[in-house]
């Protein structure tokens, strides 16, 4: 499996993958950064992070286990430079995910937001530390 930089064309199947339209997923290649993992050309997963001054914010994490877990790095490696905590937001019940994450040494905080009617769950990585070699 391959990361690499999503790209406009990318947004169908980022979308599919979402299930949002297709530009709206336009729109969170261009504001974020998005990183996508494939094999063999087809889309596995994607990621969507931003940064703000105290925080990294995971605001997309989609696709297989196995892909999801792959592309969580790629948040933590940002944040372990820049010496930031991670947060993710999922929704309700996205129990897969918060496997990988929890996997990933993020922690459950205090629940999330509502967002389009349902509960979002709230995790967080406070000293994300990559191992080096």
């Amino acid at each position: 499996m391959n990361v690499r930089d999503a790209v406009e064309a990318d947004g169908g199947r980022l979308a599919a993958l979402a299930d949002v339209p297709t530009d709206v997923m336009a729109d969170v290649v261009h504001d974020r950064t998005v990183r996508v993992a494939d094999t063999d050309g087809d889309i596995d997963g994607f990621v969507g992070f931003e940064a703000d001054e105290k925080t990294v914010h995971v605001t997309h994490l989609f696709g297989t286990e196995t892909a999801c877990e792959l592309l969580l790095d790629e948040p933590v490696r940002f944040a372990e430079k820049e010496t930031m905590p991670v947060e993710i937001l999922l929704p309700e019940p996205e129990s897969d995910t918060v496997s990988v994450a929890e996997r990933a040494g993020f922690e459950e905080t205090e629940p999330g937001p509502w967002f389009d009617g349902h509960r979002t769950r709230r995790l967080r990585l406070e000293n994300p530390t990559t191992e080096t070699e």
